[in-house]
């Protein structure tokens, strides 16, 4: 028994003394007891770091603001693409990449600082309910919502919400003496990713893809059937100008579309920690589509790019435009603890001849980011100049043509930005037509008898001068240095953007593009070119003379 004694009394002095130490720790201080959490590599400094802040600093901290103030320094230090997302700006960014939201189904502009209806979406909610284009919005439930800008209303947030909740909408109409009350219930609201779709003429179709969301490959078969198969069309032009990218494998579904053979390379993937991935044409192109054009542009990045770069590298059809983007980097997302996400680049994409898409950021985020400015100063975007090319950064498609990496898809046919649609008084008068036009609409009611578009395109005529004085009156309310003269050149772009503006406000979206596509020079080349006897040709004349250089 003694013995046994003798072996716990120094474990029991330790445990007093241990006690001791504590307490006396605490009587000293009454900050937390920090962990620390560090180890060789440096890891939980971060965590140690804010949990010192958070108990000792002078002030009182934020640490939330300080955590994703952290975090976004760390990723900084990555490259440009992997990104912090809070958990209040994550939902916004999934509902536009999966193609719905929870609404009552308006599109809307804040006109004299009233909520007013530009569409009330085909089949929607409020389309529904009755709600029509010109609608003011005066009132939602008891609430008055006049004054967006000078109480600072945010409308979407008023029209969202769970699905199968009402919410109660009183609306001005133009032309009627009382005001209009709405119950309207929520419902999921479709977020289309393909803005038009229609034949620019007998033998070819168009195709606008604004994004790649997780709709969009259906959404662009549809609009083939709609097109081809029922217009028997047998050429296309996709425009993917100012496409911003989105899901790789809407991407890669739409070029199996193009491309009828199986198992052809379209684009892999690869990166430090992840493997060569292959992704391939699946062999089950549905239509029987010939002559492929591709518009691309300065905003045209991922997989956009993706798309130019195949049908380019495979010379399956012509790219028209400017070069693109340069953003060749996979992110994956990785959802947070606390709602919001972290998305990493954890790959590169190459094109089919190896070439890498991505532009390099070397020199800094700032450098990165302004990159169009200086393709702009340089001369590259307007024709003076040509895009900078890497000889040790040269591939070659299947014909043999070369193509240049180093970021970016640099067009087969180039057309230059018109930089005289800069001019301050073209963009201030141009900004103020769609509001304009609700006014528009009301004094001229002989916009009725144009019932189809196609009777609109024919007949409308617009004369300038009689609306030149309205839109000039609303820049004058709005800038306080007035504006300039009109160049008489730009007389007709204004007119033409005003004509689209008021067919998609009388018809729909795909309205737009058909008028403003009549005289775009981007569409019209890429149609010039594909009415020649041999257009990969036509669109790259050195082929011809001299094959593979």
């Amino acid at each position: 028994m003694a013995k046994s004694t003798n072996i716990w009394t120094p474990l029991l002095f330790a445990l007093t003394l241990a006690i001791g130490l504590f307490i006396g720790y605490r009587l000293q201080s009454s900050a937390p007891l920090i962990a620390s959490g560090s180890d060789a590599s440096g890891g939980g400094r971060i965590e140690e770091l804010l949990r010192f802040i958070e108990a000792r600093y002078v002030d009182d901290a934020n640490s939330g603001k300080l955590y994703d103030v952290a975090i976004e320094a760390v990723l900084a230090e990555l490259d440009p693409h992997s990104s912090y997302i809070p958990a209040d700006k994550l939902r916004a960014l999934t509902e536009s990449m999966e193609g719905n939201f929870e609404g009552i189904g308006i599109e809307f502009l804040v006109v004299d600082d009233t909520i007013t209806v530009v569409s009330a979406l085909p089949g929607g909610p409020s389309a529904t309910a009755g709600l029509r284009p010109g609608d003011q919005i005066i009132m939602v439930e008891d609430s008055i919502v006049t004054g967006v800008n000078k109480f600072g209303i945010d409308p979407a947030s008023l029209m969202r919400g769970v699905s199968n909740t009402d919410v109660n909408v009183t609306v001005r109409r133009p032309g009627e003496t009382e005001m209009i009350g709405f119950n309207i219930t929520r419902a999921p609201i479709p977020v289309y990713s393909v803005d038009a779709a229609y034949n620019l003429n007998e033998t070819t179709s168009y195709i606008k893809i604004n994004r790649f969301s997780a709709t969009t490959y259906d959404e662009f078969v549809k609009a083939l059937e709609e097109n081809m198969e029922l217009g028997n069309t047998r050429n296309l032009v996709i425009d993917l100008r100012d496409n911003p990218g989105g899901y790789l494998q809407q991407a890669t579904k739409i070029l199996s579309q193009l491309f009828p053979q199986k198992g052809q390379l379209l684009v892999y993937t690869q990166g430090r920690n992840s493997r060569k991935v292959e992704y391939k044409t699946n062999g089950r192109a549905f239509y029987n589509i010939q002559n492929v054009a591709v518009l691309i542009d300065e905003g045209s990045a991922s997989a956009s790019e993706i798309v130019a770069g195949a049908v380019q590298d495979r010379d399956r059809g012509i790219i028209v435009g400017r070069r693109s983007f340069g953003k060749g980097l996979v992110q994956e997302q990785y959802p947070l603890s606390d709602g919001s996400a972290l998305r990493l680049t954890v790959a590169r994409y190459y094109t089919p001849s190896g070439r890498s898409i991505q532009r390099s950021y070397e020199a800094g985020e700032d450098a990165y980011r302004s990159d169009l400015n200086r393709r702009f100063d340089e001369g590259e975007l307007t024709g003076s100049s040509e895009a900078v090319k890497d000889s040790s950064e040269i591939y070659f498609t299947n014909s043999g043509h070369p193509v240049f990496g180093g970021g970016g898809i640099t067009p087969d046919y180039f057309v230059p930005l018109d930089t005289s649609l800069n001019n301050d008084a073209f963009l201030r008068l141009r900004q103020q037509i769609p509001a304009y036009l609700f006014q528009y609409i009301r004094e001229n009611p002989s916009l009725k008898q144009h019932t189809t578009l196609e009777s609109f395109i024919s007949n409308y005529q617009l004369r300038l001068n009689d609306v030149l004085p309205a839109l000039t009156k609303r820049v004058l309310a709005d800038y306080e240095d007035g504006i300039g003269p009109l160049p008489a050149r730009l007389r007709p772009e204004l007119a033409l953007f005003f004509r689209a503006r008021l067919a998609r406000q009388l018809f729909d979206n795909s309205a737009f593009f058909q008028v403003l596509n009549e005289e775009d020079p981007v569409v019209l080349e890429a149609l010039r070119l594909m009415g020649q006897p041999d257009v990969m040709t036509a669109a790259r004349p050195e082929l011809s003379a001299s094959g593979r250089q």
